[in-house]
């Protein structure tokens, strides 16, 4: 009977061979930067096939994000300075889960008892590690300002930062499929007007950033 964490060694194995004198001329050519808009691509399509229900689909694109990071791992062991492998990644995130989780493997923080505690937990014991001085910090600007603006407001709610007034826009809005038309009404009438829907959320999150910076200081 095939043992847990087989199906892993096999594959690091296959993009072993790719990689190695012999191989495969295109995997042997990647570098992690040219890999990165594979991996971009891969967890856009494991989040459609998430949203789509289909679950062989989303074993599919879990195996192909998968074989991103297996990829990004052989390369880095190549690096003639500072190599590391697949093991380290892994034990690196094992490592980060058991301390990001004191309530559980540390007997610590007993009054952590809600999914939503943990996640403020979470996300102190990251700022902590990391050095970071606002929650604002390590959200990758690159992300698409709706992501983005998620992110901000969820790190900063224990905060008390206003959002700014914008009268009632969700009048009438009472269910998650009407917030999505109320979404796409806005995109359009800022076409109308030639805003960028994109641009001006990006805009408004960096103004939100700030508040919530004053908010720390304060």
């Amino acid at each position: 009977m095939p043992e847990p964490g087989d199906g892993l060694s096999e594959l690091v194995a296959v993009m072993d061979r790719l990689r190695s004198p012999g191989g495969c001329p295109w995997d042997a050519r990647q570098t992690h930067r040219s890999l990165a808009e594979y991996l971009l691509e891969e967890a856009y399509e494991t989040v459609e096939a998430i949203e789509s229900g289909d679950r062989d689909d989303l074993r599919e694109e879990l195996g192909d994000l998968l074989l991103q990071v297996a990829f990004h791992a052989r390369i880095a062991e190549e690096d003639p300075d500072d190599p590391w492998d697949i093991d380290d990644v892994a034990r690196g995130i094992v490592a980060k889960l058991v301390r990001r989780h004191p309530h559980v493997f540390a007997g610590d923080a007993p009054d952590v008892t809600t999914a939503e505690q943990v996640e403020s937990r979470w996300h102190e014991l990251k700022a902590r590690e990391k050095g970071r001085a606002s929650v604002t910090e390590g959200i990758p600007e690159a992300l698409p300002a709706l992501l983005r603006a998620s992110k901000m407001l969820a790190r900063s709610e224990h905060l008390d930062v206003a959002l700014p007034d914008a009268g009632e826009p969700l009048a009438g809005v009472t269910t998650e499929g009407s917030f999505g038309d109320l979404l796409l009404v806005l995109v359009a009438a800022g076409r109308a007007r030639g805003w960028d829907a994109e641009a001006a959320l990006r805009d408004a999150v960096r103004r939100q950033a700030t508040r919530i910076r004053d908010a720390e200081e304060g």
